[in-house]
C-alpha cells in the first residue's frame, strides 16, 4: 500500500514503513544464515568456512544493489512527495534497464574472476574449491538480486515496504526447503546451498518486477513517461553512486578483515563466519530503520516539511533504541547458543573452540548496538536530503579505523590475537557516531527542503520552509 509520509504522526508513519522493512531484512538475511547453518551442521565446519570466505566478496557486489536501491528510494520519494508521477515512472523504468545491463556485465566478470578473488584472500586450500563453487553460482543469479533491490527501492520510496516483504517470506520458505533438499537429501554440499539461494532470489525478483509494473500503472499522470532517460539516470546516480562507493568501501574493508581472520586458521574463520552473520543480521535490521528515515525525510523535504523531519529524528531514535535492546541482550548473554547453531559436534572436533571464539566477538560488539542508533537515523536524514558527503564521511571513518585497528590490535605487539580484530568494531563505531551527529546538528540537510505544499487539515504556509 502506497503511504504518504508528509502527514500524520511521525512515530506511526515511521513504524508503518520501518517494520515491514525490518521484517524484509530479517527474511533476506535468512538466505545467508540458513545456508550457513545447514552447511555447518550437515556438511562440516570447513564447508561453513568456505561459505564465509566467499561472503565478503559477495558483499561487494551486494553493495551495488544496496546503493542503487537507496538511490531509487530517495528519487522516488521526492517525486512522490511532490506528486510528479510521470518522473517517478521514468525513474523506475530507467533503473530497470540500467541495472539489468549492469547485472549481466558483472555476472560474467565475477564468475570468470572467482578463482582469482579467492586466491587473493589467501583462502586455505582445504575449502577453496567449495568457496569458488559457491561464489560462481552466486554470480549466475546476480540479475535477480539487482532487480529485486530496484523494486525494493521503488516500493520503499512509495512508502510501501509490505509488498516486497510478502515476496521475501515466500522465497525464504522456498530457500529453506531447497537447502534441505539439495544439501541433506541430494548431498550437494556447498553448491547445493548456493543453488537454493539462486532459485529463491530469482523467484523474489520476478514477483517484485511484475507487481511493481502493476503499481506504476495505477499512478495516473497527464504525460507519457519515458522508458529511459539519461538525465534521470544521472539523478539516480547522484544518490546511488556515493551509496555504492560507501557500501563497496565497507565491503573492501571487510575483505582486509577477512584476510586477517584467515591468518588465524580455519577454526577462527568458521567462528567469524557464524558471528559476523549474526551481527550482520542485527545491523541490517537497524539499517532498515535508517532506510525508512531516508524515505520519510525525502518525502517531507520535497513537501517543505522540515518540522516533520526533526520530529522524525526523535521518533527514529526511540524506535531504533527499542529495536537494538533485545539484540544486545540476546547476543551478549546467549551468543554461544547463536554461534552454536552454525556448527555441530558431529561435523567438527573443534566445536567448543569455534563457539567460544564466535561468542567473544558478539560479547564485544553487542553492547554498542544501543549507541549506533543515533548515527543511523542521522545518516538516513542526510541521505534523504542528498547530503552524501555528510553521509559518507562517518562510514568511511568507521571502516578505516576498523581495518587499521583490526591489524594493529591483532599484531604481535599485543597478546590479543583474533580478539584484537573484534575490538576494532566499537572503536570505529564510536568515532563515526560523533561525526554523524555533528553533521545533523549543523543542519545542512535543511537546505534541501522545497517550498511547502498545502496539506489538507494542516496549516502550512506556502513559500516558507518550516523550521
Amino acid at each position: 500500500m502506497i503511504t504518504d509520509l508528509t502527514t500524520g504522526s511521525a512515530y506511526k508513519k515511521l513504524l508503518k514503513i520501518s517494520l515491514p522493512m525490518m521484517l524484509s531484512i530479517i527474511f533476506q538475511q535468512l538466505y545467508n544464515i540458513v545456508d550457513s547453518i545447514i552447511v555447518g551442521r550437515f556438511v562440516s565446519t570447513d564447508a561453513l568456512a568456505a561459505v564465509g570466505a566467499s561472503y565478503s566478496i559477495t558483499m561487494i557486489f551486494m553493495a551495488i544493489a544496496t546503493g542503487t536501491s537507496i538511490g531509487i528510494t530517495v528519487v522516488v520519494s521526492r517525486f512522490f512527495g511532490a506528486k510528479k508521477y510521470d518522473k517517478l515512472k521514468t525513474a523506475v523504468w530507467t533503473a530497470f534497464i540500467a541495472v539489468s545491463v549492469l547485472a549481466v556485465v558483472l555476472s560474467i566478470a565475477g564468475a570468470s574472476a572467482s578463482r582469482v578473488m579467492m586466491r587473493l584472500l589467501d583462502t586455505p586450500e582445504v575449502y577453496i574449491e567449495d568457496s569458488i563453487s559457491y561464489l560462481q553460482i552466486y554470480f549466475y543469479g546476480l540479475i535477480g538480486v539487482y532487480l529485486y533491490n530496484v523494486c525494493t527501492g521503488a516500493f520503499n520510496g512509495l512508502g510501501d515496504a509490505s509488498t516486497t516483504l510478502k515476496f521475501l517470506i515466500f522465497s525464504s520458505v522456498v530457500n529453506v526447503c531447497l537447502d534441505l533438499l539439495f544439501v541433506c537429501k541430494f548431498e550437494m554440499g556447498v553448491a547445493g546451498a548456493a543453488w537454493a539461494t539462486f532459485i529463491s532470489q530469482i523467484l523474489a525478483a520476478v514477483l517484485s518486477v511484475v507487481v511493481m509494473i502493476m503499481r506504476l500503472r495505477s499512478l495516473k499522470c497527464d504525460t507519457v513517461p519515458k522508458k529511459f532517460s539519461p538525465a534521470m539516470l544521472k539523478e539516480i546516480c547522484h544518490i546511488a553512486v556515493p551509496s555504492i562507493i560507501q557500501h563497496s568501501f565497507v565491503s573492501v574493508g571487510n575483505l582486509f578483515v577477512q584476510r586477517r581472520v584467515n591468518y588465524f586458521g580455519p577454526d577462527v574463520a568458521a567462528a567469524y563466519t557464524a558471528a559476523i552473520k549474526v551481527n550482520t543480521f542485527a545491523i541490517q535490521c537497524f539499517l532498515s530503520i535508517s532506510n525508512a528515515m531516508s524515505s520519510y525525510s525525502a518525502q517531507n523535504l520535497a513537501a517543505g516539511r522540515v518540522d516533520r523531519v526533526k520530529k522524525g529524528f526523535l521518533a527514529g531514535n526511540v524506535i531504533l533504541w527499542a529495536a537494538s535492546l533485545p539484540f544486545a541482550i540476546a547476543f551478549f548473554f546467549f551468543g554461544d547458543k547463536l554461534v552454536g547453531m552454525f556448527a555441530d559436534s558431529a561435523t567438527s572436533s573443534n566445536i567448543d573452540t569455534v563457539v567460544k571464539i564466535g561468542s567473544t566477538f558478539l560479547k564485544i560488539v553487542s553492547p554498542f548496538y544501543l549507541l549506533i542508533g543515533c548515527k543511523l537515523v542521522a545518516d538516513g536524514i542526510n541521505r534523504g536530503a542528498a547530503k552524501m558527503i555528510a553521509f559518507m564521511s562517518s562510514t568511511f571513518t568507521d571502516l578505516v579505523l576498523r581495518v587499521v585497528f583490526a591489524f594493529f590490535l591483532s599484531s604481535s605487539l599485543f597478546s590479543l590475537e583474533q580478539t584484537g580484530i573484534w575490538m576494532s568494531w566499537p572503536i570505529g563505531w564510536l568515532v563515526s557516531i560523533v561525526i554523524s551527529l555533528t553533521f545533523y546538528l549543523k543542519g545542512g540537510w535543511q537546505k534541501s527542503a522545497a517550498a511547502p505544499v498545502r496539506v489538507e487539515g494542516e496549516k502550512v504556509k506556502e513559500h516558507k520552509v518550516i523550521n
